[in-house]
Order: C-alpha cells, then structure tokens, then sequence
C-alpha cells in the first residue's frame, strides 16, 4: 500500500502538479508536499490519498489532519472531515485552529442532517468554537464563526445575540474592521440590511485585511446588488491580497451592474474561470458563467450569452439566475 502510494505521488508531481525540475520541500515528505500542491489545484481527490500516505508516515502530524479535513470538506465527505479533524484535536488539543476546523465539520454536517441529529452537531459546533476562542482570543476567523453562530442559531443549541454582543465588543477592541464585519454579519442574519450595509462599510473603510472576509463582503454586496460597494471590496481585496482572483469576479459584476464597459467583464470573468480554485469561499463557475452571459447580453450577443447559461445550468442546474435568463433569451 505504502510503496504504490508513493508511486501514485512520484507520477502526480511530475504529470500535473509540481512545475519542472521542482522538488519537495526540504523535510517534508513527497506525498504531503504533493498533497498540498493538489489542494490548491483544487484536485481535493488526490490531496487526500497523498495525506493518506503521508499519515502513515507520520501519524503524529497533526498538520496533516487539518488538510485532510478542509479537502473532506471541499469533497463534501462531512463525516470523514469529522474524524480527521477529531484526531488533529486529539494530537494537539491546545492548537485553536484544529478546534476551529472541527466546529466547522460538525457545522456542515449539520446543515444537512435530519433535526435531531442537527440538534446535536449545533451543540458541537459551538463548544468547538467557543474553544477555539478560549485557546486564541486573537484567532479572528473562529470568534466570527462563534458570532455567526450565536447571531443565527436558535436558542435551544446555545444561540443567542446576546451571547454575541461581548464577543462583537472584544473584536472591535482588538481590530476595528474585524469587529465591524461581526456586527455588520449578526445584522445579516437578522435581515437587518439597512444597519449591515453601516457595519459593512465601516469594516471596508476602517483597513479590512482578510480577503475572506473582504469578499464575503462582496457577496453581501452581489445579493443586494450594490455595484458600488462591490468596487470598494474589490479595492479593500487587492490591497490585502493583489494575486487574489476574486477581485476580477466582484469587478466584473460591478461593472454589469452599472451597465458598463461589458467587453471588460467579460475579460475579467474569463479570466477568473482560468485562474480561481473551486473552493469554498470562492464563487463557483456556475455564478461566472452566469454573469458572463449576462455580460454577453449587455453586449448585443444573445447567441453566445445562451451558451453561457447554459454553460452555468450544467455546473449547477438550481441556478436560478441562468433559468430565468434562458427563458427571458426564449421570449425575444
């Protein structure tokens, strides 16, 4: 099993994955150098049989649970991501972030199980939170998921806005755009928009430095169709991370939104669909695709922009903007 395993990683590197000549990294293993280069290719499949070679070696990493968790996760293989960020707490039950990750598996998990058992993953995904907090007040990404948490969950799992308030107050104490981000996203789960849009422009205004919660942002901003507030995020993105293609995603709506320069969304749009990963947090090729037709439309090219829904009803057939388009398209 081992031998063929490691084979399978030689093969992977050298087919699709490590540019030539590259080698892995000093002191870290082939399959888990492999398995990260995989995960960011997106190819979760693939990361996980390199994790699992590189547990066998190495069976006291907890490093290697964490990725084989996020990868479950991308996978949609819930309980899986359970059991390995369970045994990542289990090697290491100091370490926030793997109390974090494991929140968040018992977290998806529970958005698709039956009420009773959702009842129980929810009781989880809180404690695993609240932990994650407790071990590392500065771990921003896990006081946002505990805040979430409490501003959307129903009392008999421990939810509670009140509950959120002192963690919101503290985020603000320590990183002003973190904690307006908190109180602008517990007003979101409340469909308080008008109060959301307040917070979210103070988080952009006041130096936002993490692109998830930027672009989180950004999709805040696409539902309520806010072309400005899209721009301000794609500005706010590109100065915390200047590769991050997502930028071109948010811009590229802006500018369909406005209803202007069309030929240059659909650049952009293009340009994402090369270069973004198909991970969580991002949006999917469906959403792009259906923008892209949207951009076509705008353009006077009806033809190409049907291929275009199309194209987005195929990677996701719920998508109900590209419906809606088709049959708009169907009509003229």
């Amino acid at each position: 099993m081992w031998l063929g395993k490691s084979i399978l990683a030689a093969v992977f590197c050298v087919s699709s994955l490590c540019p030539e000549g590259a080698a892995a990294q000093p002191g870290i293993p082939v399959s888990l150098d492999a398995a990260r280069r995989a995960y960011e290719a997106s190819q979760y499949a693939a990361a996980v049989q390199f994790l699992q070679s590189a547990a066998a070696a190495d069976p006291q990493d907890g490093e290697i649970y964490l990725l084989l968790t996020k990868s479950y996760i991308e996978l949609s293989q819930f309980d899986a991501a359970i059991q390995s960020a369970e045994r990542a707490v289990l090697l290491a039950s100091q370490n926030s972030q793997y109390h974090r990750w494991l929140g968040k598996a018992y977290g998806e998990k529970a958005e698709r199980a039956s009420w009773f058992s959702a009842l129980s993953l929810a009781k989880k995904t809180r404690k695993e939170f609240e932990i994650a907090v407790k071990l590392d007040e500065r771990n921003f990404a896990a006081r946002q998921d505990l805040i979430e948490f409490y501003c959307s969950a129903p009392g008999i799992v421990g939810g509670g806005e009140d509950k959120a308030l002192p963690h919101i107050a503290r985020l603000e104490e320590l990183d002003a755009s973190e904690g307006h981000y908190a109180r602008g996203n517990c007003r979101r789960q409340k469909k308080d928009f008008t109060a959301a849009d307040i917070e979210f422009t103070k988080a952009l205004e006041s130096g936002a430095k993490a692109p998830d919660l930027i672009y989180d942002i950004g999709d805040y901003a696409l539902k309520q169709s806010q072309p400005g507030r899209l721009l301000a995020v794609v500005e706010a993105g590109l100065k915390a991370a200047p590769s991050d293609p997502r930028a071109d995603f948010y811009r590229a709506a802006a500018y369909i939104l406005k209803k202007e320069e069309p030929a240059e969304a659909e650049r952009l749009l293009r340009a994402y669909l090369k270069r973004a990963p198909l991970r969580t947090g991002y949006p999917r090729p469906a959403a792009a695709h259906e923008w892209l037709g949207r951009a076509l439309e705008l353009q006077g090219d009806p033809a190409a922009a049907r291929k275009e829904y199309q194209a987005a009803l195929q990677a996701d057939p719920k998508n109900k903007g590209a419906h809606e388009a088709l049959k708009r398209l169907d009509k003229n």
